[in-house]
């Protein structure tokens, strides 16, 4: 396929790579960073120069067969930006955590850009690592094996030392723990986004209505000093987060996805389907969350030629219809 990549930050550059190790062309890389402008693509992911310039240029992105999109996590600062690739008759696949389950935040924006899509007659997903694939698509795949589900719950631990510091930028690693909630509170910094798009994505997949669903993170305090790969964190300061996501019928918590992202977490992804019959439990030894990303991000792009066009959703991708016992 022609690739074309929107957004040339950490995950983008990665996006990149792992499309040519597929076998892909790189057609066109959009960014707005007047640092890198004019410069090779290939130069900046240290593959060698390829002759594709980074430029501002959307309509460098036209012959692409699907744009692989990675520049921020909420619908509303990005919706022009992918109506600007969708416009040109391109097919899309984006990393903005909100756009995996459009409906809960921007229900506006998300009927606009899927009839933008119809018309234009493309596709478009919202995916990644998480939402995307572990605390949905993956809950999904694992519950299609029980007849009728009684409550999913799903839980993802990793060690922030062992991610991009970026990534612990945005966790607020080694601050002041209450400056930490309070730059979550006021949106300075995101933390884990889209607890609450993941567990509406499981229950699309099972027809289930909400009586509500909550979503919450918190700072973790060190109560000792912790340290991992080199990175410590000082006791009292923060190593990290700790989040959930939860949906309920009536007063009964159905679907429950758990992030924990800290210095010295351990490595894991663990899964418990509670069942009428009987109980399924998978659990890993933890997914490496950019390369993961950027690998889901290139199997869903492979499959777009094959889907109906309009913007579609993970779980309505896979073959599986899950039935609770609710």
């Amino acid at each position: 396929m022609k690739i074309g990549i929107y957004g040339f930050g950490s995950i983008g550059r990665l996006l990149a790579k792992v499309s040519m190790r597929r076998g892909h062309e790189l057609l066109s890389v959009v960014d707005v960073d007047e640092s890198i402008l004019g410069k090779d693509a290939g130069e900046l992911i240290g593959v060698g120069k390829l002759g594709v310039p980074v430029t501002k240029n959307v309509e460098s992105l036209a012959e692409a067969d699907v744009v692989l999109h990675a520049t921020s996590s909420y619908l509303d600062k990005v919706y022009s930006q992918l109506t600007s690739i969708i416009e040109l008759g391109v097919n899309v696949v984006s990393t903005c955590e909100t756009l995996a389950y459009p409906y809960y935040r921007y229900p506006v924006l998300a009927r606009r850009i899927s009839e933008l899509a119809e018309s234009m007659g493309v596709v478009v997903v919202g995916t990644g690592i998480n939402p995307g694939f572990i605390f949905d698509a993956l809950l999904v795949a694992l519950s299609s094996t029980v007849p009728r589900v009684k409550r999913i719950r799903a839980t993802r631990s990793l060690d922030a030392a062992k991610r991009r510091e970026s990534f612990r930028r945005k966790i607020g690693v080694g601050e002041n723990p209450e400056l930490v909630r309070e730059k979550l509170a006021r949106g300075e910094i995101t933390g884990h986004v889209g607890y609450a798009e993941s567990v509406y994505l499981v229950g699309y997949a099972g027809d289930l209505e909400f009586t509500r669903v909550v979503e919450k993170q918190d700072p973790l305090p060190a109560e000792e000093t912790a340290e991992s790969s080199g990175v410590r964190v000082s006791r009292g300061l923060n190593r990290g987060i700790t989040g959930y996501g939860a949906g309920y019928v009536d007063d009964r918590e159905v679907i429950r996805v758990e992030f924990h992202a800290y210095v010295g977490a351990p490595e894991y992804e663990e899964v418990v389907v509670e069942g009428e019959d009987y109980t399924v439990m998978w659990r890993s030894t933890g997914t490496p969350g950019d390369l993961g990303t950027a690998s889901v991000v290139l199997s869903v792009a492979e499959k777009t030629m094959h889907m109906a066009p309009g913007l579609r959703l993970m779980t309505e991708l896979l073959p599986f219809k899950l039935k609770f016992a609710v």
